[in-house]
């Protein structure tokens, strides 16, 4: 994904802009990376140079938290903790 793609995103599901980047793998283009809406809290992986905006009903939790669990020590803590539609303090306490 091209940085520059930031200029013209807003959250799919509540419209908010401007969202925030987080890199995590960088080459030409961002290879992995995080884009959040700080206004509802939702998160968007980017994989593979692919952002994936995609509202919360075509998401599946089982492909979701891998990724949170992959970068969990680059990922905020209000989209670890709160971040919908899955985060790892929900998925936590459904273990117990």
């Amino acid at each position: 994904m091209k940085k520059k793609l930031m200029e013209i995103l807003a959250c799919p599901v509540d419209k908010y802009y401007p969202l925030e980047l987080h890199v995590f793998v960088e080459k030409k283009e961002i290879v992995e990376g995080l884009i959040t809406c700080s206004k509802c809290l939702r998160w968007y992986p980017i994989r593979n140079e692919i952002p994936e905006l995609l509202p919360d009903e075509l998401r599946k939790e089982k492909d979701e938290l891998p990724f949170l669990k992959k970068w969990v020590k680059k990922i905020p803590s209000p989209i670890l903790n709160e971040g919908r539609p899955f985060n790892l303090h929900d998925q936590m306490n459904s273990n117990v």
